[in-house]
């Protein structure tokens, strides 16, 4: 399927109450941002008014991760805000323009009201992990979504790509926290997500 045709299945559904929620959801190092950023911009060609939001500004600050103990489990489903992400989808139903934070990854922390979808935004594609899980408070999410879009590459490219990232970022033990923390995340996304409108194994650039 080609990304225009995608844009053709996003465009046929209605921008109720105002914009279309599109959930772009998939693992770690799926091409979830990427697959996000190619469609808004086809999106934006074709003279709609899109906009990406990625999950990732919704995780935890390391300080509270180690306050839990969970620091060893980043990236997880407990590890984010999650009811805080739940508010923010809601609000972007609304026609006014939306702050929300982001991930600078090179510092591993969250930059508050570093984006802004705009009043004139008609369709947002959110990116992230859990966008589709099934447990609470996740499951708040499924009826907002306008469209969703589900990405599952074979495991041996994920674990590829999550190699060349840790590397990129220079992560010493880059193997032990794919092997404990990664893969864990991985095997969530995949056994415990509701089913998308449209599931792709790899896309194509």
């Amino acid at each position: 399927m080609t990304f225009d045709q995608i844009c053709a299945q996003i465009l046929d559904r209605p921008a109720a109450p105002h914009r279309r929620l599109v959930a772009v959801v998939g693992p770690p190092a799926s091409g979830k941002s990427t697959l996000a950023e190619i469609l808004a911009a086809r999106l934006s060609q074709q003279g709609e008014h899109a906009a990406v939001v990625p999950m990732d500004g919704f995780h935890l600050d390391d300080c509270l991760l180690e306050r839990d103990e969970t620091r060893n489990r980043k990236g997880a489903p407990h590890t984010f805000d999650a009811d805080g992400f739940c508010r923010l989808i809601t609000a972007l139903q609304s026609p006014d323009p939306i702050v929300f934070p982001v991930f600078d990854r090179t510092r591993e922390i969250a930059v508050a009201g570093a984006g802004r979808v705009e009043a004139r935004c008609s369709t947002v594609l959110v990116e992230g992990n859990y966008l589709l899980l099934d447990t609470p408070p996740w499951t708040k999410l499924h009826d907002l979504w306008t469209f969703s879009i589900a990405l599952h590459p074979p495991m041996d490219l994920l674990i590829n790509r999550l190699k060349a990232r840790w590397a990129e970022h220079g992560k010493p033990d880059a193997q032990a926290w794919i092997d404990t923390n990664d893969v864990p995340n991985i095997t969530t996304v995949l056994t415990h997500s509701a089913r998308a409108d449209l599931t792709l194994n790899e896309i194509h650039i």
